[in-house]
């Protein structure tokens, strides 16, 4: 269930930007909406996974996957539309891509992003990448400003305060994932080690 919820959110996402290409305010009106499910379906899969016992690391890598594709839609998307900046998704793609791909190695070697077995070791990297405020910091910094973005975009939104919260909680997310991804660079350097 908790997998399911997980992939559904991808194809939440692609709606939500078929929506914001037609470019009118029912459509983004009904983004704005979808990007509500979107966004508590980060937090509602998880949840699901740990009250009916469903963890798995099949769960934790697509957790993680659907993160990803999800958070590159909207800032793509964003960017595409001329709404944002091109160092915001070159940023997130670079950073995702690292990140990633050393959680990748870690997991090679029974290790997990987060949870049990996390692949952080110190104490201030796992406060930093794994703890559960800087998880829901990070996840809600990003969904408002994706939900600020788009709904700041509405054609009768006259205050443009909407929208400039949603830029500078874009630009907050930005800062947040370097910061969260710094060490998980700093901490992969164990897993190259030759045995």
């Amino acid at each position: 269930m908790a997998n399911i919820i997980t992939l559904s959110r991808i194809f939440l996402a692609i709606t939500v930007v078929i929506l914001l290409f037609l470019k009118n305010n029912t459509a983004t009106l009904l983004a704005v909406i979808l990007t509500v499910f979107v966004m508590w379906f980060d937090g509602l899969d998880g949840y699901i996974a740990r009250k009916f016992n469903e963890t798995s690391k099949l769960g934790a890598v697509l957790d993680i996957m659907g993160d990803r594709i999800v958070e590159n839609i909207f800032w793509v998307t964003f960017c595409a539309l001329g709404w944002l900046n091109v160092a915001i998704p070159i940023i997130v793609l670079t950073r995702g891509i690292v990140t990633d791909s050393l959680r990748s190695l870690a997991l090679a070697q029974g290790y997990t992003a987060f949870g049990e077995k996390t692949m952080m070791q110190g104490k201030i990297a796992k406060f930093i990448v794994a703890s559960n405020f800087s998880r829901f910091t990070y996840a809600l910094c990003k969904a408002i400003a994706f939900l600020f973005i788009i709904a700041g975009h509405l054609s009768f939104n006259y205050d443009h305060t909407i929208l400039a919260i949603g830029i500078i909680c874009a630009y907050i997310s930005v800062i947040f994932c370097v910061l969260r991804g710094l060490p998980v660079v700093i901490e992969s350097k164990r897993f190259f080690a030759e045995k």
